[in-house]
């Protein structure tokens, strides 16, 4: 318990919770949050817990929530307030330390290992971060004590809502070794199917199995996977007031009309690159990789990714390899009904070796380029210069804003 200083805290059912709290006549009823039906975005984003009882999942359509529960109550995302007692609550976490690193808008992981002889041991800080958090805003938040980030991380999942759980050095193997692999950060469904197709099911599966098998399979990932489930240090809370560089900047879009092409694809990906690059050019970053997600007509989705040459900020190279990605994993056998481009990888006043078998003096002209172009947009507004290829897609292309650590549409 000594060592268990790192807490996770996850504010429950955050997006319903917030509808909630601002209409209290809704709050015993079924509640999700989900998007516009008409344009598409009829997507269950978040539900309360009466919802989900019905077998309500997130990312289903509202049409087929509907059937499952005809009394569900749906209302629209509300950013603004999400994002105004989301910072509420952040500072509450400040008042018991520096060491705030945000993973997304409604879960945070604090180091309290300097913040005991202030406040009491880690098991009172959270559980009167849990008080004021329900007292003082009206929400609700399950808090997970642990040594690692990982475990603190599973700690929150495992007890909801408005709970503290407890894993220790001493439980971690009887709590974390009999859950999934799937519930360990960092396990997708992908490394997830793939662990399973070598008999490892259970995390406990995973830490016993052996760090070389895991390194032969997934590389360096594999190090990392053997580490967090036998409890190996993953890495330090960051401190709040240091300078952190997002993790990815992206843009998505559900479009009016399905995509049956690549050429139609490219275009939509052109336009979500030109606000892609524009983030990247105003906080000085580049790109060194692209991730491209997808959702098919039937809503399958799917995510590629891969290394830029040379790391950019241009727009016109980031649709480039977003279209070749595109291009070399789908087939277009079904439609896309929505799509998202993401820079990942980030590097900040990023020098460069150039690619004596590359294109590198061309992407320089064009990030020059861009800059020109990016200057005059600032001073004179976005619609004074405009791309021919992709004029028609603005009427059709409604993007949401994907930034940061993790992705909220």
């Amino acid at each position: 318990m000594n060592d268990c200083n790192i807490l996770h805290c996850d504010l429950n059912n955050f997006y319903a919770s917030v509808a909630c709290l601002d209409n209290p006549t809704i709050k015993n009823y079924p509640v999700a949050v989900g998007g516009s039906q008409k344009e598409r975005h009829g997507i269950i984003l978040a539900k309360n817990y009466l919802a989900k009882e019905y077998g309500i999942k997130t990312g289903e359509t509202i049409i087929s929530a509907r059937h499952k529960c005809p009394n569900l109550i749906v209302v629209p995302p509300n950013f603004k307030r999400q994002n105004e007692l989301s910072k509420i609550v952040r500072d509450i976490y400040l008042q018991y330390t520096s060491k705030v690193e945000p993973f997304g808008i409604d879960e945070c992981w604090l180091d309290v290992s300097e913040s005991r002889f202030a406040f009491g041991d880690s098991l009172h800080i959270a559980n009167t971060i849990r008080q004021r958090v329900k007292q003082d805003v009206g929400l609700t938040v399950s808090v997970g004590v642990s040594f690692t980030k990982a475990f603190a991380k599973l700690g929150s999942d495992l007890k909801k809502p408005d709970a503290v759980t407890l894993i220790s050095r001493a439980n971690f193997k009887e709590k974390v070794w009999p859950l999934p692999v799937g519930e360990l950060i960092g396990v997708g469904s992908h490394t997830r199917q793939k662990l399973n197709s070598m008999g490892v099911f259970t995390i406990g599966d995973m830490a016993l199995c052996g760090e070389s098998v895991l390194k032969r399979k997934f590389g360096k990932n594999g190090t990392k996977l053997f580490n967090m489930a036998n409890g190996i240090e993953d890495g330090e809370v960051l401190d709040s007031q240091i300078e952190e560089l997002p993790k990815s900047i992206g843009r998505s879009t559900t479009t009016a009309a399905d995509m049956f092409n690549l050429e139609q694809a490219h275009k939509v990906l052109l336009f979500l690159s030109e606000d892609v690059a524009g983030s990247l050019r105003k906080q000085n970053l580049k790109a060194a990789a692209i991730q491209v997600n997808i959702r098919t007509n039937t809503l399958v989705q799917s995510e590629f990714q891969g290394i830029i040459d040379n790391p950019t900020s241009s727009p016109i190279t980031i649709a480039k390899y977003a279209t070749d990605l595109l291009s070399d994993h789908y087939d277009f056998s079904l439609p896309l009904r929505s799509i998202g481009v993401r820079a990942i990888n980030l590097k900040k006043d990023y020098v460069y070796q150039s690619d004596i078998f590359g294109d590198s003096a061309e992407q320089i002209r064009q990030e020059v380029l861009e800059d020109n172009i990016l200057s005059i947009r600032d001073k004179f507004g976005n619609s004074v210069i405009k791309r021919a290829s992709i004029i028609d897609q603005k009427e059709k292309a409604r993007p949401s804003i994907v930034f940061g650590n993790k992705s909220q549409e």
